[in-house]
C-alpha cells in the first residue's frame, strides 16, 4: 500500500518520458499518430487519482499515515536523506483535486492543442509538470519537496514560453523563472537555517516537528519569513507577483493548470505543511495575513481596468491567493485549504471557458472586441456564469462558503483591518468578474465578425464537470450555521477548524454582509456593462491600467541597474583593468620571448659559433689573469 505513494508520482513521470521519446521519434524518424501522445498523457492523471482514492479510503477507514522510503537519495557523512513519500490527510487531499482537476484540463488541452505542431512536446511538459507537483505535495521532507518545487518552476518556464518563436513569450518565461528564483533563494536560506538546528535528528517533517521548539524564537521568526519568501514567488504575492500576468503568454490549458490546481497553490500548501513552525511564531503569521490582504486588494484594483481576458483572470488568481494567505497567516489552515479546493474548480473553469471563447473568436483576447457570446455558445455561457457567481461569493456556489469562512476567521481573530480590506476586495472581485462576464457575453453593437470557429464537445465536457464542482464543492465544508459539520476541516485533523469566538447572531450578520457586498459589486458591473455599447471606446489608461507602473519600477531598480552594474564589471573592471594588466604582462613576455628567439632559433652552426666564441672569451680571460 505504501508503494502507491511513489506510483502516484511515477505514473505521470513515466507518461512524460514515453511521450517525450515518442515525440522525438516522430520528428526525427517518422511521424506517428497523435494517439501515441494522447492516450498515455490523458490516462496518467486519472490513474494517479485512482491510486489517491485508494489511499484516501484507507485513511478514512483506519486513520493512518503512509510513509515510503524506497532508497537513499543523498548521504553526507552521518546525514542521510531518503527519497521519501508521505501520505497523510493533507497530502492525499492535495493529490485528489490536483489529479482530478488536472485530468480534466488534460482532456481540454487535447482538443485545444489538437492542431499544434508541438502537440507531443506540450504533453511531455504537461505531464512532467504534474509529476513535479505531486512530488512536491507527497514529499516527506522539505528537501525532497524542493525537488518538486524546482520541477514546477522549470516546467512553468517551458510551458509559458512554449510558443518560443515570439520573443515576448520567451521574455515572459524568463521573467517567471527569474522571479521564482528570487523567492527560492529565500526558501533555501530558511531550509539551511532549519538544517543547522535539526539535521542531527533527521530532516523529514516528523523529525523537524519534534525538535522545532528547541530553536530560538528569533531564529524561528527568520526561518518563517524566509520560507514565506519562497511562497511569495510561487504564489505571486507582493512583491514577487510580476511574473503571473505575463505567464498568460502560454497556451490557455497551461494557464488553467498553473492557476487552478498546481503551481500557485504550492506556497499555500508549504505554509500549511509547516503549520507546527508558524504556530510558534504568530507575529510572522500576522505578517503573512497582512501581505495576503494587501495582495488581494492590489490585484483586485488592477483587474478592474484590464482588457485582456486572461490577464483579468490572472489578477483574480493573485487576489484569491491573498485570501488563502490571510487564512493560513491567522492559523486557519483548513479554511485556506477549503478555498484552495473550491478555487481549483471555478478558476480552472474560468480559464478553460476563456480559452473556449478565444478559440471561437480566432484567438482574440481583448474583451472589448468580443460581446454577444451568449448566443454563440450557450454551454460556455452557462458554465462561465456559474464560475463567475462562484468566485464572486454568491450563495450557494462553492466560492461563497470558502470565502465567507475566511472573512469570518479574519473578523473573529480581531483583525478588523484585514477583514475590511478583504471585504472591499470582495466587492471589487464581484465587480471586475461581472464586468468581464457582461462585456463578453452581453452588450450591443459588438464589432466582431459573424464567422466563428466551432469547438468540440471534448472541450465543452470538462467545462460541464467543473461547473458541477463549482456549484456543489462548497457543501463539503458546510458550516454549522447551515446544519453542516464542516466535514473537510474536521477530516483534516491538525489542519482542521479552529474555534471561532463569535455568536451565531454575529455570524448571520457577517454572512448577510458578505452576500450584500457581492450583490453590490454585481450591481455596479450590471449598471455599467450589461448593455455595453461596443461602438464606444473604453478608456484604458492611467495608473491602474498600467498596473501602477510596478513593472517599469522593477525594470528601473533591478533590471537596468543590474545590467549597468554588469556592464561596468564587464568593461571597466574586467576589460579595462584586469584584462589590461594580464595582457600587459602577456605582451611583455611575448616581447622578451621574441628577443630570446633571435638566438634560440635552432641553427646548429650559430650555436657552434657562439660556443666557440664563448670558449675563446673564457680562454683569453684566464690567460690575461694568469699572465
Amino acid at each position: 500500500m505504501n508503494a502507491l505513494l511513489a506510483w502516484i508520482v511515477l505514473i505521470p513521470l513515466i507518461s512524460a518520458v514515453f511521450v517525450g521519446v515518442a515525440y522525438m521519434y516522430s520528428i526525427t524518424k517518422h511521424p506517428i499518430s497523435k494517439l501515441w501522445f494522447t492516450l498515455p498523457a490523458l490516462s496518467a492523471p486519472f490513474l494517479s487519482f485512482a491510486l489517491g482514492v485508494v489511499l484516501f479510503r484507507e485513511i478514512l477507514d483506519v486513520n493512518c499515515v503512509f510513509t515510503y522510503k524506497p532508497y537513499m537519495w543523498l548521504s553526507l557523512d552521518s546525514f542521510d536523506i531518503y527519497m521519501g513519500f508521505l501520505g497523510d490527510k493533507l497530502s492525499i487531499f492535495m493529490v485528489l483535486f490536483i489529479c482530478f482537476v488536472g485530468g480534466l484540463i488534460h482532456i481540454y488541452a487535447a482538443a485545444y492543442m489538437s492542431d499544434d505542431k508541438g502537440y507531443g512536446k506540450f504533453f511531455f511538459y504537461f505531464n512532467l509538470f504534474l509529476s513535479s507537483m505531486l512530488l512536491l505535495v507527497l514529499a516527506d521532507g522539505p528537501l525532497i519537496m524542493f525537488i518538486g518545487w524546482e520541477g514546477v518552476g522549470l516546467c512553468s518556464y517551458l510551458l509559458i514560453s512554449f510558443y518560443f518563436t515570439d520573443p515576448l513569450n520567451v521574455v515572459a518565461g524568463n521573467k517567471a523563472f527569474i522571479v521564482n528564483r528570487v523567492g527560492d533563494l529565500g526558501f533555501l536560506i530558511g531550509l539551511a537555517m532549519l538544517y543547522f538546528y535539526v539535521a542531527d535528528y533527521g530532516f523529514d517533517y516528523a523529525s523537524i516537528q519534534s525538535k522545532i521548539s528547541e530553536i530560538p524564537l528569533f531564529t524561528l521568526q527568520i526561518i518563517g519569513v524566509m520560507l514565506f519568501v519562497g511562497a511569495m514567488g510561487k504564489s505571486a504575492q507582493i512583491p514577487l507577483f510580476v511574473w503571473l500576468p505575463d505567464a498568460m503568454a502560454g497556451p490557455t490549458p497551461v494557464s488553467a493548470l498553473i492557476h487552478a490546481a498546481t503551481m500557485v497553490t504550492a506556497g499555500v500548501y508549504m505554509v500549511a505543511r509547516f503549520y507546527f513552525l508558524y504556530e510558534l511564531i504568530p507575529s510572522v503569521g500576522l505578517f503573512i495575513a497582512y501581505m495576503g490582504a494587501f495582495s488581494a486588494l492590489f490585484a483586485a484594483v488592477i483587474a478592474t481596468k484590464q482588457s485582456d481576458i486572461k490577464k483579468i483572470l490572472a489578477y483574480s488568481t493573485m487576489s484569491q491567493l491573498g485570501y488563502m494567505f490571510i487564512a493560513v497567516g491567522l492559523g486557519a489552515y483548513s479554511s485556506a485549504l477549503f478555498h484552495v479546493f473550491t478555487h481549483a474548480f471555478f478558476k480552472a473553469l474560468l480559464f478553460m471557458g476563456a480559452g473556449a471563447i478565444i478559440v471561437i473568436l480566432h484567438h482574440e483576447q481583448n474583451i472589448f472586441k468580443m460581446g454577444g457570446m451568449r448566443r454563440v455558445s450557450p454551454v460556455v455561457y452557462i458554465c462561465m456564469l456559474i464560475a463567475t457567481l462562484a468566485i464572486s461569493g454568491v450563495p450557494p456556489f462553492s466560492g461563497f462558503f470558502s470565502k465567507d469562512e475566511i472573512l469570518l476567521v479574519a473578523f473573529s481573530s480581531g483583525e478588523y483591518l484585514i477583514w475590511g480590506i478583504a471585504v472591499f476586495s470582495a466587492i471589487l472581485t464581484a465587480y471586475y468578474m461581472f464586468r468581464l462576464f457582461f462585456v463578453v457575453f452581453e452588450g450591443k453593437n459588438f464589432l466582431h465578425v459573424n464567422h466563428f470557429h466551432e469547438i468540440s464537445w471534448v472541450m465543452k465536457a470538462p467545462l460541464v464537470v467543473l461547473a458541477i464542482g463549482s456549484l456543489f464543492a462548497g457543501f463539503m465544508g458546510l458550516p454549522e450555521l447551515f446544519g453542516g459539520s464542516h466535514s473537510m476541516g474536521t477530516w483534516l485533523g491538525e489542519w482542521g477548524t479552529r474555534a471561532l469566538h463569535v455568536s451565531y447572531q454575529t455570524e448571520w450578520i457577517l454572512l448577510g454582509i458578505n452576500i450584500l457586498i457581492s450583490l453590490l459589486g454585481i450591481a455596479l458591473a450590471y449598471r455599467k456593462f450589461r448593455f455595453y455599447d461596443f461602438t464606444c471606446k473604453e478608456t484604458l489608461s492611467g495608473w491602474v491600467y498600467n498596473k501602477f507602473y510596478i513593472d517599469e519600477l522593477y525594470d528601473l531598480l533591478f533590471v537596468r541597474s543590474l545590467k549597468k552594474l554588469s556592464e561596468f564589471i564587464a568593461v571597466s573592471v574586467d576589460i579595462n583593468s584586469v584584462d589590461r594588466v594580464i595582457m600587459g604582462f602577456s605582451h611583455g613576455f611575448i616581447k622578451v620571448g621574441k628577443l630570446i628567439a633571435v638566438v634560440q632559433n635552432a641553427n646548429v652552426r650559430l650555436y657552434a659559433l657562439v660556443m666557440i666564441l664563448g670558449v675563446s672569451a673564457c680562454s683569453i680571460y684566464l690567460i690575461a689573469i694568469l699572465g
